[in-house]
């Protein structure tokens, strides 16, 4: 086991990259929260932008392009999801779920004609970095603009959600809906507006998976991404910056367990590939025991009286 193989900068980036799918549909999903309404939807909103913004840019030649498909497909897919929860007052639990099952197996009959398809290539910043002592070979790091554009979506909803009005609306819907029916607001409109930026935050986290951090399209692309930005909405308290740094910590665990593949450690391959994941659900035992910060009125329906 030689650990020295790993450069600790080339790793940085790769945890960045790991990192930013998850953020993005954890982001979406924390703003639909705090809004009041829970939407397990995310892996097959996720699934769906990793389709549809594939064969976006496949079809254009360009990435942007492919990205804004993608938001406007998990938008689309999250539009069904408002409709059935906030009209029909249909469960959300059951919603979510339902919409996960139809948006995988869309994804499947969509992406068929592009499996195994490379999409353009969206422009990345490359960079050498080289060992002090110069016996180290010459690592490449790279970084894309979507990476820094996650974290500054992510400071933008946090300033949004804690000095804005439009935010201090969205967090007393998602207190007490009554309470801010009363007040005059609009309930329905804004769980609903918050429901489309959801799902169109969803869709570019599965656009990356499929055009930058793989690149490529295959069945099942996003391999349970959105299920952990579920389980990271709940990690960082319905905060953006704990959800942030437990993306960051998710996307850490994984690619570290990589690198020790690389380095040839002594343990067991599959227990490196678990890891990530039993660190995410000790992490949120270890959450619920703290104080519960969710909404007052998150899952609950909403029904105007008269």
């Amino acid at each position: 086991m030689d650990l020295s193989a790993i450069n600790p900068v080339v790793l940085l980036a790769s945890i960045l990259v790991s990192a930013t799918p998850i953020l993005l549909a954890a982001t979406g999903e924390l703003v639909v929260e705090r809004a009041g309404v829970l939407n397990l939807g995310v892996e097959g909103m996720m699934v769906t932008g990793a389709v549809t913004g594939f064969a976006g840019a496949v079809l254009t030649g360009s990435p942007a392009l492919g990205f804004l498909i993608a938001a406007l497909g998990g938008a689309a897919l999250s539009l069904l999801f408002a409709f059935l929860t906030q009209v029909m007052l249909a469960n959300q639990v059951a919603s979510g779920l339902a919409l996960t099952l139809f948006g995988v197996g869309f994804a499947a009959l969509l992406g068929k004609g592009y499996i195994g398809e490379t999409p353009p290539q969206f422009p990345l910043w490359k960079f050498t970095v080289r060992a002090a002592d110069g016996d180290v070979p010459a690592a490449i790091a790279t970084l894309d603009l979507i990476v820094p554009l996650t974290i500054a979506i992510v400071a933008s909803v946090w300033a949004v959600l804690k000095f804005t009005r439009a935010g201090l609306v969205l967090r007393a819907v998602g207190e007490n809906h009554e309470a801010a029916h009363a007040l005059g607001y609009k309930v329905v409109r804004i769980r609903t507006l918050a429901i489309l930026f959801g799902g169109a935050m969803a869709g570019l986290g599965g656009a990356y998976i499929s055009m930058i951090r793989v690149p490529t399209y295959t069945e099942n692309v996003t391999a349970g991404a959105g299920w952990i930005a579920l389980a990271l909405v709940v990690f960082g308290s319905w905060k953006p910056g704990r959800v942030m740094l437990g993306a960051w910590l998710f996307g850490g665990v994984t690619m570290l367990q990589l690198n020790l593949q690389g380095t040839g450690v002594s343990i067991p391959v599959q227990y490196l590939a678990m890891s990530p994941y039993i660190i995410t659900i000790l992490v949120l035992v270890i959450m619920s025991n703290q104080r519960n910060t969710a909404p007052g009125s998150l899952g609950k329906s909403f029904h105007a009286a008269g």
